[in-house]
């Protein structure tokens, strides 16, 4: 699978062992920052870079990282397309994309540690959307949403 991987200063210790287990388990992981850990940044910057890469086709999904995953999320969910969720368990992970078809997955590198990370995005990765009638019925009504307000 080809992925985005992206975190702000404070993730960027946890977005390198991402990256390192991601291509180990034979998936395409781009590496789109931050680059320098020791100058602080913004955490909506590497939003843009991860969802700009889904939304254009080079990354099937993302992972997103910075402090606590939240601010990540936010700012990733203004992209229309985009269903970022921060998942701090391997139950959201897997369910966020079986029934949300979740593409972004945000991260809290204050929150969790390398190794339930690690397990995270196996989790998020390995899993797929249901398709189930029920789960395409609510995920065209958030579709329905997004597209209502995103022409003001």
């Amino acid at each position: 699978m080809k992925l985005a991987v992206a975190a702000d200063h404070a993730g960027y210790p946890l977005k390198q062992s991402v990256i390192e287990d991601l291509r180990a388990a034979g998936h395409e992981a781009e590496d789109l920052g931050t680059f320098h850990p020791e100058l602080p940044d913004d955490y909506p910057d590497f939003a843009a870079a991860v969802c700009e890469a889904v939304r254009d086709g080079r990354a099937e999904r993302a992972v997103l990282l910075c402090g606590s995953g939240v601010g990540a999320s936010i700012a990733a969910n203004k992209f229309p397309g985009i269903r970022a969720a921060v998942c701090h368990d391997h139950y959201s992970a897997r369910q966020g994309v079986e029934h949300d078809e979740l593409n972004v997955l945000c991260l809290g590198a204050r929150v969790i540690g390398s190794e339930v990370a690690r397990e995270i995005v196996q989790t998020f990765v390995n899993a797929r959307y249901s398709a189930e009638e029920r789960h395409r019925r609510r995920l065209e009504k958030v579709r329905a949403i997004e597209e209502r307000f995103s022409h003001g």
